[in-house]
This record gives C-alpha cells, structure tokens and sequence, in this order.
C-alpha cells in the first residue's frame, strides 16, 4: 500500500561546497507543483538549479533543470519510488560550490538530499476510496445520513426528486460492509445503480 506524507520534511548537505536544500512534501497534482518550484526559484535567486520530481494522481515528473540528463530528476523520483509515496514532491535547490560532481557524484547528491529529508518523514497510508450511489424514500435520509456519518463516508451530492438520490465515498475496504449495513437497517428500500 503507498503512503503520503502528513507534512513537508527538509535535509540540507554540503558537498564538495555545493549546497542542496531538499524539501518533500504533500503534493496533489503538477499545476500544484509547478506553482511550488516558481516560488522556490523566487525564494533561491542566487541557486543554480531547482531540480525536482512529482509521484500524483498516477502521474510522474522529473526535472534536471540544466543538470546533465538523468543525474537529477530521475534519481530523486526513483527515491520516492523506492519508498513507496504517493501525492508527493521533492525538490532539491543547488548551490553551486565550484566544485564540478560528475555524473556520478551528482546521483548520488540528489538521492542523498530527498533520502536524507525522508529519513523521519511522517506518513500516512493512502485509501483507495470508492463513489456510491443511491436512491431512496424521503423518510430514510435521515436515517441514511447518519449511517454514512458513523461509517466515516463522505457525502458528495444529494439529489431531491420523486426519490432522494445520494452520492458518497468511502473507504474501498468498507464499502461493502456498509452496503449490507444499509440494506438491512432500511428493509431493501434502497436502490443501488451506476450513474
């Protein structure tokens, strides 16, 4: 099961006098983290480069930023890869020492950076959540909305017409106990249906 992080996480290392300053934080789509990069290239004028990598909603990213191919982005993706995140961007601000890395010695400098900020890196396991809908008589909302409450679903729409139509989501995991749940305490009055 992957996991997110509940809040950003920092490292800073010196090498060879480079100095990269890593951050990996929560992080839901690109817009979000391109938005995050523009205001780190602000905060860094003086930085040579704003290298970073994107795991979200089953997409990825890799940027060098005018690292030499391959020695940035695509290490620190595989670090995030590696530790099974998901919903997260790391991104790594270099100062430039004077000192040139090679190929080699820049993989491992971004790596070490977003490995080390992950090191004590709270997490938390993401959900595979599941949308349901529902129509039902007027006199079991009530009733209904408060099964959802106790079943942690969150309640997405509702619809008032002949029926009352819901729709919510929840946990994969216990979408069927709630079903039966609901079937049982509202004596088949509730039609389940695909919108």
């Amino acid at each position: 099961m992957s996991n997110s992080l509940t809040g950003p996480c920092h490292s800073e290392l010196l090498i060879k006098k480079s100095r990269f300053i890593a951050c990996v934080e929560p992080m839901a789509d690109r817009a979000g983290a391109q938005a995050c990069v523009a205001a780190l290239r602000q905060a860094h004028p003086a930085a040579a480069h704003v290298c970073w990598a994107l795991l979200a909603g089953g997409h990825s990213a890799a940027v060098d930023d005018g690292e030499p191919s391959g020695t940035a982005g695509r290490p620190m993706l595989d670090v995030l890869r590696h530790q099974d995140l998901e919903g997260v961007l790391a991104t790594v601000v270099r100062y430039y020492g004077g000192v040139k890395l090679g190929a080699g010695g820049l993989v491992r400098a971004y790596t070490d950076a977003v490995a080390q900020a992950l090191l004590d890196a709270p997490r938390i396991p993401l959900q595979t959540l599941t949308t349901l809908h529902c129509s039902l008589p007027y006199a079991l909302e009530g009733h209904v909305r408060r099964q959802l409450i106790a079943a942690s679903a969150q309640l997405l729409g509702v619809e008032h017409a002949s029926l009352v139509r819901m729709q919510f989501c929840l946990p994969a995991s216990a979408a069927d106990a709630l079903i039966r749940q609901l079937n049982e305490s509202c004596h088949g009055q509730l039609a389940w249906f695909h919108p």
